[in-house]
């Protein structure tokens, strides 16, 4: 390590300093509904029992413009995390992707890579399938995962909740 520089685990500690994480969370289904979507219960579960509080909460239909919509209302917002599920497979009603990728400022290709590479490891070659991403707009960090809830677990448990204070820190730094 060179002089001055600060370590993964310094950074950990200091964005843990700042309390706790605002999130936002918005599912892309055509089909649940608020009393059905099993991901915003689960995924509400796990930020409040990690200390960290759910600010916003949408259930949108995969529609480009809805989509667009709520990724400025929210961009706008007081969360600092907008953590999307749904939308991220290649079937003709999928635009959730298409629609966020064209408006990130910056990309964390690895999120996608290595959560594709934990997937494989589940459901096999089906993963390629999967666009989950994320990456920066307007200051906020954007995630967006599949929306089946096993998906939605498997990147909540090995990739968000691990650095989900340093992730949210680094945006803002």
């Amino acid at each position: 390590m060179s002089t001055g520089s600060a370590t993964t685990n310094e950074h950990r500690e200091i964005a843990h300093a700042q309390g706790p994480v605002k999130l936002a969370l918005i599912t892309v289904s055509d089909t649940r509904t608020e009393q059905t979507d099993v991901n915003a219960k689960w995924l509400r579960e796990q930020i409040a029992a990690a200390g960290h509080e759910t600010v916003a909460y949408r259930l949108i239909k995969d529609e480009p413009l809805q989509v667009a919509e709520v990724l400025n209302e929210l961009a706008a917002s007081e969360a600092r995390i907008l953590l999307w599920n749904g939308g991220t497979g290649i079937a003709p009603r999928d635009t959730t992707y298409d629609v966020l990728s064209k408006h990130l400022e910056k990309t964390l290709p690895g999120f996608g890579e290595i959560f594709r590479m934990l997937s494989y490891e589940v459901v096999g070659p089906a993963a390629m399938l999967s666009r989950a991403t994320a990456g920066v707009y307007r200051g906020k960090l954007v995630i967006s995962t599949p929306g089946s809830p096993n998906a939605v677990q498997l990147a909540w448990n090995k990739l968000i909740a691990p650095e989900l204070e340093h992730l949210a820190w680094e945006v803002i730094r």
